[in-house]
């Protein structure tokens, strides 16, 4: 019966793929055929070259059957996507939805994944596919593993009760997480991450081949289990012993069925918090840093150190997480440092469910009121839509440029966003024609219109239309975008 009802999801997902084709051309957003994702050092870049930055939202259902389509993700959702600017969205991969037993997969799970991913794709957004965990497991109400892979050495199994002060008072879950940094053998005499490692590659066997996908990141949040406090500033041989060897690993397993698609590894979770990090080098050409940003004291700091990072090891960057609030004054400060570092955020999260508590004082929200829909199998309308932080999320951001950045930034009270970009490809060459740089102008801060301001370039695009477009002046060793309300 599960069976027969992931199958009638994937259906119902494939046929709004092709409604949304409809939708998306009426709305000119920019579907396009697949196309192969690089970098140049810390920047994503498309197939010709140009620098691409993602505005996008986590979608993640952290309970049975662990799947978007089975909280109802569909395509009035991906909809609102287009019209707020969003391009990429990061979809959650269950382990104890995938592999419900030891070495038994179930496909008909990566069916619904594909159908959900396939639907963003024709509505013009990248999807990364993440394995998601908080609190290790089903096995202690939390998400990720399944039970069988939960080894505690007879500690008891409590489950969470103030997620994530879990971490630091929960024996049982520190020694989960403990076996699985050791690859302690679980069923079948196999070692966890050996069970872990052989998901990865079944996944990217299964996707390897699918359009729109920005690849695959390997384990959220990651927690280094009883030595956790080490972490609390930096912990070079933690990020050395354990989480880079488990990195590779993963990745090996990963390029033995795909060799076309990004890798994005995580930090510590304490890094979220601004911990610094060593973790790598992994010596791929398709690698990246995901990273948090729930620094509340300094907001800048984990994208600093995410900076940091990439200067040392010339891997891509992508903000994977931030937000998680009711508070829109967080959400402006958040996207405006964002701004500041350049950066691609993701938000956490379109809408959440997740089984275990979260108390007050921990700088996020309850689970329910992190999303920015409550219910997306309810209609979008009312109070099932946060509307305040919609508002604070939403902004104007260049989509694509056929240049090197050099700094951004938007003012929400006057509604004035401002962007300079070099005439020179990121990481050096030319571009064998002339290219168009793509910023998102947002209906939601224009209702009126508005009015852009080039130097440097010319614009080639109708008059408010949504999506910005600018050739450079051939000579013009910048160029400069100025828009305000018409």
């Amino acid at each position: 019966m599960i069976s027969t009802r992931q199958d009638l999801r994937v259906l119902a997902a494939t046929f709004a793929a092709l409604l949304l084709m409809l939708f998306v051309t009426a709305c000119g957003s920019d579907s396009a055929q697949p196309q192969p994702y690089g970098h140049a050092g810390r920047w994503i870049t498309d197939d010709v070259g140009r620098v691409v930055t993602f505005h996008g939202v986590n979608m993640v259902n952290k309970l049975p059957p662990y799947d978007p389509a089975g909280v109802g993700f569909g395509d009035d959702d991906v909809a609102l996507l287009v019209r707020e600017g969003i391009n990429a969205v990061r979809v959650g991969v269950l382990w104890a939805g995938l592999e419900p037993s030891a070495g038994q997969y179930n496909d008909a799970y990566l069916d619904s994944i594909a159908a959900t991913v396939s639907m963003l794709h024709a509505a013009g957004i990248t999807s990364l596919l993440d394995m998601h965990q908080d609190g290790y497991g089903v096995a202690f109400n939390g998400d990720g593993a399944p039970a069988w892979a939960t080894l505690t050495d007879d500690l008891p199994i409590e489950p969470l009760k103030a997620f994530p002060l879990d971490y630091a008072t929960n024996a049982g879950l520190q020694r989960a997480y403990d076996n699985f940094w050791a690859n302690k053998p679980g069923p079948g005499g196999v070692g966890l991450q050996d069970r872990y490692a052989a998901a990865w590659r079944h996944i990217a066997e299964r996707f390897r081949d699918t359009p729109g996908l920005l690849g695959y990141e390997l384990m959220n949040e990651p927690f280094p289990g009883s030595p956790w406090k080490q972490c609390e500033q930096a912990c070079p041989e933690l990020d050395a012993n354990v989480l880079t060897p488990f990195s590779r690993k993963m990745l090996q397993a990963i390029r033995m069925a795909d060799r076309s698609h990004f890798v994005w590894y995580e930090p510590w979770v304490l890094f979220d918090a601004g911990a610094d990090t060593r973790v790598g080098p992994l010596d791929d050409p398709l690698v990246g840093l995901s990273f948090h940003d729930y620094d509340t004291k300094d907001l800048d700091k984990p994208l600093h150190n995410a900076d940091a990072h990439s200067e040392r090891t010339t891997d891509a960057l992508l903000m994977t997480e931030l937000g998680a609030t009711t508070d829109a004054s967080l959400v402006t400060n958040l996207m405006a440092a964002a701004d500041r570092a350049m950066a691609s955020p993701i938000y956490w999260a379109y809408a959440n469910n997740a089984p275990f508590p979260i108390p007050p004082g921990v700088g996020v929200a309850s689970p329910r009121e992190q999303g920015l829909v409550l219910d997306p199998g309810q209609p979008l309308t009312g109070n099932n839509v946060q509307t305040a932080i919609w508002n604070a999320l939403v902004r104007p951001y260049p989509q694509a440029v056929a240049g090197t950045p050099l700094r951004w930034s938007y003012d929400p009270d006057a509604r004035v966003f401002d962007f300079v970009y070099a005439n020179s490809r990121a990481g050096g060459g030319d571009f064998t024609k002339d290219l168009e740089t793509v910023v998102f102008v947002p209906a939601r801060n224009y209702s009126a219109g508005y009015a852009a301001t080039v130097q440097g370039g010319r614009v080639v695009s109708a008059a408010n239309d949504s999506r910005l477009r600018v050739v450079a002046d051939g000579g013009a060793p910048e160029v400069t975008i100025h828009i305000a309300p018409q």
